[in-house]
């Protein structure tokens, strides 16, 4: 399968549209045909080549794994290390410097990927109208034409929210502008957040309808339909009801709460939790059934090149991905019991020193810190013991998965094993997979409408709070109910269980650098040291892990933002970040 990509440059492109081949990424919706040049008005004078610009605009949609220099980004947050040391965010993020060069995959690229992505959106939704029917598609053009538009639209809302995640408020562009002139002399002022999201916001909510219901078909597997927007909704109404956020967007809690309600009674029976937890979020929604995933980036199967990185090294890859004692320690037991006595409010237990509090009672064993946890953590991770693809990780010092010498071993004692898919290992790594990136899924809508209901009205809400938890929980394996707990006798103690909950149950799938700065918490959870364990054997069976800090970290306040890009503020004069020159 081909598929036609229309490339431009940021904000501007010139009078020829680039149709270059590339492998087909989405699904049998964009099978295209090869193609020559083409100028703009040719690409617009025929509904074929709309069609192709438009499904091209779905290649905007970004795979987090690796993203940023073979790294990703929850290895800048407290969750994880990368091993090697040419990794992105070890050389940017981790040690804050937010102009180098290792990070600019995300620090600074990202602001001309997103506008380039928009201003395909803007052409579309400008040039559609005038199109030429099509003579072999009448009886459809006018539903397809309409959904191109919502699907136009909500990529763009899309877009522009992850840039305010990273940017804050920056110029909003929803015209084509041309590329002979002064490009962003219109667009120098910064508009404020309120004005900012609540564009974002009547989009999603005036696109919804013009989008198709949820695709049956397997070819058209990761097209925008109306679950999607009311989803991304539930989203960004969370993080404008957050302390970050609230005080300028005048979203409440319980504004937040109704969304994801409204979710849960519109779209509910289409979704619900897969109790393959861990494996069937890396498959493609359609092919696989998966009934949870809502909104992802649907790639074509890949193989050992596309895993190589974050695979451990005695199964002859690069150690990559790193998961953190610290993430270990967020995990509870499987009897839904927490294995610490204190939790603050990023979601983690609270240290002395390296050591967190073991809570009275608990069966945890620091002699064994991964037996009998919440199956989550298997699920995740790949810990001393374990088996997986071919063979059984050992990373005591000097074995396989921790050779001497081998500067890609784990720094912490584990590697990653969510989105890795082990059928790649087969047969020397000739096998393929599907590595699919999740955007949103059902648990994170369940978990939006739990914390929007704790914040709103803890006394009122607590039952419904503890079953929507349950409801997660329990598709995992732990077993125990969340109200038969009694550390969670009040508002804020819920409010660190729900956070705990909310990195566990997402780990690896981009949500932890963004919830801890919604949360007004970055400091604290990005700030930290990271802990790992050396594993050493003893006499006999004999196996000791001690805690040890695998890295330092650096994180200020100006950090809750990036520097807008230097050419950009150079061009234009645009106000830059606070803290930021």
């Amino acid at each position: 399968m081909k598929k036609i990509s229309f490339y431009t440059t940021a904000l501007c492109m010139g009078l020829t549209i680039s149709l270059t081949s590339c492998e087909d990424m989405f699904g049998d919706f964009l099978d295209k045909a090869p193609s020559n040049e083409l100028t703009e008005e040719q690409t617009f004078q025929e509904w074929e080549t709309t069609r192709q610009f438009h499904f091209d605009t779905y290649n905007y949609l970004r795979h987090g794994a690796c993203r940023i220099n073979n790294s990703w980004m929850d290895a800048a947050t407290d969750l994880a290390v990368t091993s090697y040391t040419n990794a992105g965010t070890r050389l940017s993020f981790n040690i804050g410097n937010y102009y180098a060069s290792a990070g600019a995959s995300e620090l600074t690229a990202t602001w001309e990927h997103y506008y380039r992505a928009i201003r395909k959106c803007n052409m579309l939704l400008e040039r559609i109208d005038n199109v030429p029917k099509p003579t072999d598609e009448m009886d459809t053009y006018e539903v397809n034409k309409m959904n191109y538009k919502g699907e136009s639209r909500f990529l763009r809302a899309y877009f522009f929210w992850e840039l305010f995640l990273r940017y804050g408020a920056i110029p909003m562009v929803t015209e084509v502008l041309d590329p002979n002139g002064d490009l962003l002399s219109n667009y120098r002022e910064r508009p404020s957040v309120k004005t900012y999201v609540d564009f974002i916001m009547k989009e999603l909510d005036e696109c919804e309808d013009q989008l198709m219901d949820k695709p049956a078909e397997t070819d058209r597997g990761g097209r925008i339909c109306k679950p999607m927007a009311r989803a991304l909704l539930s989203r960004i109404k969370l993080y404008m009801a957050s302390d970050r956020f609230r005080s300028e967007s005048g979203v409440t809690w319980a504004d937040a709460a109704a969304t994801a309600q409204s979710f849960i009674d519109d779209y509910g029976n289409l979704y619900s939790l897969d109790i393959a937890y861990g494996e069937n979020m890396l498959k493609n929604a359609h092919e696989a059934k998966n009934p949870e995933t809502i909104f992802w980036r649907n790639d074509v199967q890949v193989g050992w090149s596309a895993i190589v990185n974050d695979t451990p090294v005695g199964e002859g890859g690069n150690g990559g991905l790193c998961p953190s004692q610290n993430l270990i320690d967020m995990y509870d037991m499987a009897d839904g019991t927490s294995p610490f006595k204190i939790y603050d409010e990023t979601g983690a237990p609270v240290y002395n020193g390296l050591e967190p509090t073991v809570a009275q009672g608990s069966t945890y064993n620091d002699a064994a810190p991964c037996a009998n946890r919440d199956p989550r953590l298997a699920a995740s991770i790949l810990y001393q013991g374990v088996r997986w693809g071919n063979g059984q990780i050992n990373v005591i010092s000097g074995q396989r998965d921790n050779p001497t010498g081998n500067a890609n071993a784990t720094r912490t004692g584990y590697y990653v094993r969510k989105y890795i898919p082990e059928e790649i290992l087969v047969n020397n790594h000739t096998g393929v997979s599907y590595r699919n990136w999740t955007i949103i899924r059902y648990a994170e809508i369940l978990l939006n409408y739990a914390e929007a209901l704790n914040e709103a009205d803890y006394d009122a809400n607590k039952g419904t709070v503890c079953g929507l938890l349950d409801q997660i929980r329990h598709r995992a394996g732990i077993t125990g109910n969340v109200a038969d707990r009694q550390d969670l006798d009040n508002q804020a103690a819920m409010r660190n269980f729900i956070r705990k909950e909310r990195t566990v149950e997402l780990a690896f799938e981009d949500h932890r650098a963004w919830d801890v700065r919604r949360w007004n918490v970055a400091e604290k959870a990005l700030g930290r040291d990271i802990i790992g364990t050396e594993v050493t054997a003893g006499n006999g069976d004999e196996i000791t892990f001690t805690r040890k800090k695998a890295e330092s970290r650096v994180f200020e306040s100006k950090m809750y933002l990036y520097p807008i890009p230097e050419t950009e503020v150079w061009k234009t004069n645009i106000e830059n970040n606070p803290g930021w020159k």
